[in-house]
């Protein structure tokens, strides 16, 4: 389950965020402006909770909104980092049923957001690969084109934790 095979050039997306279901958001830093240049997204105080899966400085959020940072590759996860990204979901998922608007973000907003919001939604009862598709076609046709997190999002998230924990 650790390989990842080479991904074919990616646009970066529109938008800056995109909302998956009421309340839960998933986008990036980068995305293309209106002209199609790259252009960095900066939250501000848009959300309540903002989990961020890369981190760069100067993006936000403002002082005062909830912030969770978890840097991962886009690539294969250690248990420990799968055990990151599930506990990330499951907060998404809290703050969610508390009525509260959660952004979750990466670099472009495909894949390590995808795979915390794709597990969010697992929790909140979705199977995952209705999650995939929700996503895909609320963000971008593009979004969890990394097959590896695909599947982990299949086996479950807790599954290939304890597979790659076995595996270290």
């Amino acid at each position: 389950m650790r390989t990842r095979r080479k991904q074919p050039e990616v646009p970066a997306p529109g938008s800056p965020w995109s909302e998956i279901v009421p309340g839960l958001w998933m986008g990036g830093h980068a995305f293309a402006g209106r002209t199609g240049e790259p252009e960095f997204a900066v939250v501000r105080d848009e959300f309540d909770l903002v989990l961020t899966l890369l981190r760069l400085p100067g993006h936000g959020p403002d002082p005062g909104v909830e912030h969770h940072v978890w840097p991962i590759p886009d690539g294969p996860l250690d248990g420990t980092q799968l055990a990151g990204v599930i506990r990330l979901a499951r907060a998404a998922d809290d703050a969610l049923e508390d009525g509260r608007r959660v952004l979750v973000r990466c670099y472009h907003g495909y894949n390590r957001s995808g795979l915390v919001v794709a597990h969010a939604l697992v929790l909140a009862g979705h199977t995952s690969d209705e999650a995939i598709r929700l996503i895909r076609s609320r963000r971008s046709p593009w979004a969890l084109h990394n097959e590896l997190f695909v599947e982990y999002l299949r086996a479950g998230l807790p599954t290939a934790r304890l597979l790659e924990e076995l595996a270290e």
